[in-house]
């Protein structure tokens, strides 16, 4: 590991160099300190519905009890959980993690061929689902070792209001698609018969898989990140020990839009605010913007995690700039690149700085954060959180000085075991030495900040220039008339490439020539856009992040037709 760590000089007041992993043994043991500790207060809160601590605690406890007394699963054992934010998914989750079970988190969009692999890479015996997703499982769970399923409407744990909402869903709005699991068992049956089973904890450590958390879909073939209860245990304290001293225990209510299947809303908002016994207020459908403001009025928020596109999106819906913003002291961006005309407008109409922080799924997910006593957007993904080491490394895989760009290697407890059942996979992001390739092309300053400057695989080379396209793209949103963009590389005989933006438009009268005008005075001349095309919107992941690889598919293909 790297000797000189010069970010540690400028680590905020209170934060320590590094953390004790050996303060909690598992995920278990940090939950069950806080069932106990804030056992009086709201944990999380659906649909106007809150359960406090104590009813999660028990209710895991039943959910737990039913998966080992009654369906005599055991440590080890792999259960897939496909749920938007519900009041069902922490009670699932918790109750897997303290009965021992591995949990494969499983996005509820999935087609019947993603959710297949999925299912048989991971050899999950059991699933909780969703009634909304079910058909989709009907599909395939004959092909795998599922033998187990739980389903459950979005209205369950709501009481006398769900029963109003699982009717309105499946019958007026017609969301729930006709299936056929005829072993499924529902969630609150679950609940009723694991009560007479009591909690029995297994013994689970530091090198005990607690989540298979599916990554890299974009590149092949998606692949299961071992996170252990070491690596879990690590980066909420890690995380905690960055963030707890701006927050006041059993006090914090922290929006949750970004679906908890996804790691950095596991670990911050279902983790991190949890052993801060915060309050996490969880977000069904972050896509109806709208109802999402509305959410937001009623709720009295501290905190709010999300993506640059989920923070541009409520700047852009009307009422959210009249929503009462006194309380809000924490506003942290991550899952993809935060844009400075987003950061920098999020700033004037919240007066909180929006914070923008950096990780991986391989990392479970903090690696680098900026302080959060910033007074303004600053453009870096932060200083190494503690215990982190961070360094950039050239293409033969030295290091490399202050300054100059490379391959950011990131190295501390958060870092996975490896790639499930992949070893091959794992030997090319992860030395014998404990160091992650994490694919992102960055610098670091003398300070120890660190600046993406793009993902490996997403750089444009124009006549042997490297253009990145978060620079592009930052520099285009920096115009008024513009809502959204990405852009891509396509191929040109004169350069090798050129720059292609596609831009959603927040001004329809936005014309071409007026764009790349305003790109000849923000952009060198290689960097400056050749083709500009304008959509009604962009290719975007299960949690909001545009996907330029789509793009440049579909111009292969394109291409290819031509041809």
């Amino acid at each position: 590991m790297s000797n000189e760590r010069p970010w540690l000089k400028h680590y905020p007041e209170g934060v320590p160099q590094d953390i004790d992993i050996d303060q909690y043994a598992s995920v278990a043991a940090v939950l069950e300190e806080a069932f106990e500790r804030f056992s009086e207060r709201p944990a999380f809160a659906s649909f106007g519905k809150q359960l406090t601590y104590g009813q999660i605690d028990r209710m895991s406890q039943q959910f737990a009890g039913y998966l080992t007394g009654v369906l005599k699963l055991t440590k080890g054992d792999r259960i897939a959980i496909m749920m938007p934010n519900t009041l069902q998914y922490p009670v699932a989750l918790f109750g897997a993690l303290r009965a021992g079970l591995i949990v494969v988190n499983t996005n509820p969009m999935y087609t019947a061929r993603e959710l297949k692999h999925q299912l048989e890479d991971s050899g999950a015996k059991a699933i909780v689902v969703l009634d909304n997703f079910a058909a989709t499982l009907q599909q395939v769970v004959a092909d795998t070792e599922v033998k187990h399923i739980v389903t459950t409407g979005l209205g369950d744990l709501l009481g006398i209001k769900g029963v109003l909402i699982n009717f309105v869903v499946k019958n007026i709005k017609k969301m729930v698609p006709a299936f056929h699991l005829p072993q499924a068992v529902r969630f609150k049956d679950a609940l009723a018969r694991g009560a007479a089973h009591p909690l029995i904890r297994p013994e689970l450590g530091h090198g005990d898989i607690a989540f298979l958390q599916y990554t890299g879909g974009t590149t092949g073939v998606a692949k299961g990140a071992m996170l252990t209860h070491g690596n879990m245990v690590a980066n909420m304290l890690q995380a905690g020990a960055w963030i707890g001293s701006n927050m006041k225990y059993g006090q914090e209510v922290v929006i949750t839009a970004l679906p908890l299947y996804h790691i950095f809303s596991l670990t911050a908002n279902g983790l991190v605010f949890m052993r801060l016994g915060g309050l996490s207020w969880l977000i069904t459908n972050p896509r109806d913007m709208p109802a999402f403001v509305k959410e937001l009025k009623a709720s009295r928020f501290t905190a709010l995690t999300g993506v640059n596109t989920l923070f541009n999106g409520l700047l852009n819906t009307p009422g959210f700039s009249e929503l009462d913003f006194s309380r809000l002291h924490l506003s942290l961006g991550g899952g993809m690149a935060v844009q400075r005309a987003v950061a920098e407008r999020w700033k004037k109409v919240t007066g909180c700085t929006l914070v923008e922080a950096y990780g991986l799924t391989e990392t479970s997910p903090a690696a680098c954060i900026n302080p959060l006593d910033l007074k303004d957007y600053n453009g870096s993904i932060g200083l190494p959180i503690p215990s982190t080491d961070a360094a950039i490394w050239s293409e033969d895989n030295q290091p490399l000085p202050i300054g100059e760009v490379g391959e950011l290697m990131i190295h501390g407890p958060q870092v996975m075991k490896g790639y499930w059942q992949r070893p091959d996979e794992t030997a090319k992001v992860l030395g014998s030495d404990g160091w992650l390739h994490t694919g992102d092309i960055a610098r670091m300053d003398e300070n120890g900040y660190v600046y993406i400057v793009d993902r490996k695989k997403d750089m444009i080379l124009v006549s042997g220039f490297n253009v990145y396209p978060n620079e592009v793209e930052d520099a285009v949103m920096q115009h008024p008339g513009v809502a959204e963009v990405a852009a891509i590389g396509i191929p040109d005989e004169h350069s090798g490439e050129v720059v292609k933006i596609f831009v959603v438009r927040k001004d329809p009268n936005l014309t071409e020539e007026e764009l790349k005008q305003f790109c000849r005075e923000n952009l060198t001349g290689y960097k400056r856009p050749k083709l500009i095309e304008f959509r009604d919107s962009l290719p975007k992941s299960n949690v909001g992040k545009i996907l330029r690889r789509e793009l440049r598919d579909e111009k292969k293909v394109a291409a290819a037709a031509k041809a």
